[in-house]
């Protein structure tokens, strides 16, 4: 009984974590965004100050992000900043499948 019982809470924490991984950002789809001068109507990529992530590496452990532009207090806030400032682009939604994406790419680094 207690082996079941135990498959059984196991079976459920699965089922309960799996939708939350898959809810997370794409790695390729953030790294073509990460490539792409022209996203988010901007006129370079994130690559062109960034070449292959080079300067973002452990980016998604910070707690407070400086970037040329100031401070921000989250990873999105802070890509956004890049976007606007150095992409000359149009901020994106923190909570888009985009962001996410972007994010995940950077995780990734």
């Amino acid at each position: 009984m207690k082996i079941f019982k135990t498959a059984l809470l196991s079976l459920i924490s699965v089922s309960l974590v799996i939708p939350f991984a898959f809810a997370a950002g794409n790695v390729e789809k953030g790294k073509a965004l990460f490539n792409d001068p022209k996203a988010f109507g901007g006129q370079r990529a994130c690559s062109s100050c960034h070449p292959d992530g080079k300067g973002l590496e452990g980016a998604a452990e910070e707690n407070e992000w400086m970037t040329p532009a100031g401070s921000a207090s989250t990873l999105a806030e802070s890509i956004n900043l890049c976007i606007i400032n150095a992409n000359k682009g149009k901020a994106i939604d923190p909570k888009s499948q985009e962001m996410q994406d972007l994010i995940a790419y950077i995780k990734s680094l």
